[in-house]
C-alpha cells in the first residue's frame, strides 16, 4: 500500500499557500476573459433580438425595417470571425505582440520577476497586477490552513477565497459580479452546510443566510431607487451578500455589510487622496462586501460578534 502525506503536510499553510499561487495564476485567466466571453454572449443576444422580427412588432406595434436584419447578420458574422474563446483556449499570449506565453514564463510570481515585468518578445510592460493576484491569493489560502488547521474544511474554504477574488477584481474592472462565480458559490455554501461540513453552520443557518443577505441589499436598493430615482448598487451585489450569508450563516450578514462600509470609506478616502476619485464616478460594492465575508472568515463569526457585544 502506498503511504499518503498526513493531512498535517497536505494542508499545511506552506503547501496550500503554494495551492494558492497555482490558482492566483489561473484566477488571472478567469479575471480577463470571463467579462470578454459575457460580452460576446449579450452581442449575441442582440444579435437573435435584432433578427426577431415578432419581437419587434409585438414591441413597438410595427412592422421591422428591413435594415435591422442586416445589421444582425452583419453583427454575426464579425462575432463568428472573432474565433472561440474559452477559460482554456486559445493558449495566453500578450496582448501586444501576440508572443505565446512559455511555460516557465508562466510560472506563479517568479515568471514575472524573472522577465522583470516584461514581455519577452516585445518588451511590452506586464502589469504588476497579475503577481499581485497570485500572491493575494496564496497567502490568503496560507491564511486559511493557518485559521482552520489540517481540516478538509480549509480546502472548502480556500475555494470560497478563490471565487471572492476573481469576483472582487472583475467588479473593480467591470462594475459586473458574473452569475457563472456568484451563483456556484451560493449553491456551493448550500450544499456544504446542508452535509455537516461546514463546522459551525448547519443547513437552516445557511438558508436564512442567503435570504438575509439577499433581502437585505435588494431592500436598500429598491428604497434608494424609489427615494432618489436612481440605482445605488447592481443585482450581482444581492447574490455576492447572499452566497456569503450561506456560507458564513445570517449572523453574518449584519458584520460583514459593516465591515465592507468601513473598508469603502476608507479605499475611498485613499482614492480621494491620490486623486483617482472623480467626482461622481461609481465605485462597485462588490469588492468591499468580498473583503468584509474575507474578514469575518478569518477572524471568526463569535469574535467579529463578540467586538459588537453580540457573543
Amino acid at each position: 500500500m502506498i503511504d499518503l502525506p498526513p493531512f498535517d503536510l497536505v494542508l499545511s499553510p506552506w503547501v496550500l499557500g503554494l495551492l494558492g499561487l497555482l490558482i492566483g495564476s489561473f484566477l488571472n485567466v478567469v479575471i480577463h476573459r470571463l467579462p470578454l466571453m459575457l460580452e460576446r454572449q449579450w452581442w449575441g443576444d442582440v444579435v437573435s433580438q435584432l433578427r426577431d422580427r415578432d419581437s419587434f412588432r409585438r414591441t413597438f406595434a410595427a412592422e421591422a425595417p428591413p435594415g435591422l436584419d442586416q445589421a444582425g447578420n452583419a453583427l454575426r458574422r464579425t462575432l463568428a470571425a472573432l474565433g472561440p474563446l474559452s477559460l482554456l483556449k486559445p493558449g495566453s499570449r500578450c496582448p501586444s505582440c501576440g508572443h505565446r506565453i512559455r511555460w516557465h514564463e508562466n510560472i506563479p510570481l517568479l515568471g514575472w520577476l524573472r522577465l522583470r515585468g516584461r514581455c519577452s518578445a516585445c518588451g511590452a510592460r506586464i502589469p504588476a497586477r497579475y503577481p499581485l493576484v497570485e500572491g493575494a491569493t496564496g497567502l490568503l489560502f496560507a491564511a486559511v490552513a493557518w485559521r482552520f488547521g489540517a481540516q478538509p474544511v480549509a480546502l472548502l474554504y480556500c475555494g470560497l477565497i478563490a471565487g471572492l477574488v476573481a469576483l472582487t477584481v472583475i467588479d473593480w474592472d467591470t462594475t459586473v459580479l458574473p452569475d457563472a462565480i456568484t451563483l456556484p458559490l451560493l449553491w456551493a455554501g448550500l450544499v456544504a452546510a446542508g452535509l455537516g461540513w461546514l463546522p459551525t453552520v448547519n443547513l437552516a443557518s445557511s438558508l436564512w443566510g442567503a435570504v438575509v443577505g439577499y433581502l437585505s441589499l435588494w431592500s436598500v436598493y429598491w428604497l434608494f431607487k424609489l427615494t432618489t430615482g436612481k440605482e445605488g448598487m447592481g443585482f450581482g451585489d444581492f447574490k455576492l451578500l447572499a452566497a456569503l450569508g450561506a456560507w458564513l450563516s445570517w449572523q453574518a450578514i449584519l458584520p460583514i455589510v459593516l465591515m465592507a462600509s468601513v473598508i469603502g470609506a476608507v479605499a475611498g478616502l485613499a482614492m480621494k487622496v491620490q486623486g483617482s476619485l472623480r467626482e461622481g464616478r461609481f465605485v462597485p460594492f462588490g469588492p468591499f462586501l468580498a473583503g468584509g465575508g474575507v474578514a469575518v472568515l478569518l477572524i471568526g463569526l463569535p469574535t467579529v460578534l463578540g467586538w459588537m457585544g453580540w457573543a
